[in-house]
């Protein structure tokens, strides 16, 4: 009956291939083309866009190299805090009684919305001590108010005393500032996916672990992580996706000022403030460029995964 009438199964998907091609297909093909073209969309001029993102003529105005780096940072940094962290916050909340109210209360910062989280952390990032937690604690412990968002040309601190001005952009404390909100709000993520992975361990391989004479520690690193490794690079791909594509925590925190843009906010700015569509264009496939390799890496584990059951 389907081999007469080939045509129903694709009648079914019809709406998803619509929804897919208009909205992401399209778009993604027009971006790349207008990258291609000039500040106006208008005539062709080649790959000049990418040469500007690789030369950075203008690094008073967008410096196209700090953004990449500090996506790097933010690739490498807040994926190696978050998976651990989840990881650990797994572990302990699984072996307490009132699991469910601390992993509801870890997840909390998730159920926030990241533009009221920005707000939050910029009240606590506050320079004046009187407002922001992070500097009343800082001066409670003897130390100096420290501009933590600010950090370029800020005063000297006990946690600047190298000289925000003599470290490279990327490694100012404002970044790290950054990437910690990002860690608060996505450890519960990590939580949760990686307990869901730890209820799946069978209990009888553990208790044969312990049996043979293995402590709490050796069973974590050769048999819980192993067995666990899966859902850990499921965990990671995701972070890694999200640390890619940050936008909202930098541009309402900082709007990409003392040099913690990443790709996508400096895309908005050349895009929309600047009003430069070709160089936005091309930051937006840069970014997709990076993207998508991750995707197609982390489907294809899947699969393999799937085959070897």
């Amino acid at each position: 009956m389907v081999g007469r009438r080939w045509w129903v199964p694709w009648l079914w998907l019809a709406p998803a291939l619509i929804l897919v091609g208009v909205f992401l297909l399209y778009p993604s093909i027009d971006t790349f083309r207008r990258s291609l073209l000039d500040a106006r969309s208008q005539d062709f001029v080649g790959l000049d866009n990418y040469r500007f993102i690789i030369e950075n003529p203008q690094p008073l105005v967008s410096d196209t190299h700090v953004a990449l780096w500090n996506n790097f940072l933010w690739l490498f940094v807040f994926t190696a805090l978050t998976v651990p962290f989840g990881l650990v916050l797994a572990v302990l909340t699984g072996r307490v009684r009132y699991e469910a109210l601390a992993k509801s209360a870890i997840f909390i910062p998730m159920a926030i919305s990241f533009v009221a989280a920005a707000v939050i952390w910029r009240f606590m990032y506050e320079f004046n001590a009187d407002i922001g937690t992070a500097n009343a604690v800082t001066t409670q412990l003897g130390g100096e108010p420290t501009a933590w968002l600010q950090d370029k040309h800020s005063p000297l601190s006990f946690v600047t005393d190298a000289g925000p001005d003599n470290l490279p952009g990327p490694l100012q404390l404002n970044n790290f500032s950054l990437i910690i909100v990002g860690t608060w709000m996505w450890t519960g993520f990590a939580m949760v996916v990686l307990s869901a992975g730890l209820k799946g361990i069978s209990s009888e391989i553990l208790e044969a672990a312990r049996v043979d004479g293995g402590n709490e520690w050796q069973i974590f690193w050769r048999i819980i992580i192993p067995i666990l490794s899966p859902t850990i690079v499921v965990v990671a791909t995701t972070l890694v996706i999200q640390a890619l594509k940050k936008f909202d925590l930098v541009w309402v925190m900082t709007g990409g000022r003392f040099d913690t843009d990443v790709v996508a906010t400096l895309f908005f700015k050349e895009a929309f403030v600047i009003r430069d569509f070709g160089v936005g264009a091309a930051l937006a496939v840069v970014l997709l460029m990076w993207v998508v390799p991750v995707m197609v890496i982390s489907i294809r584990r899947f699969q393999f995964q799937e085959e070897t059951r």
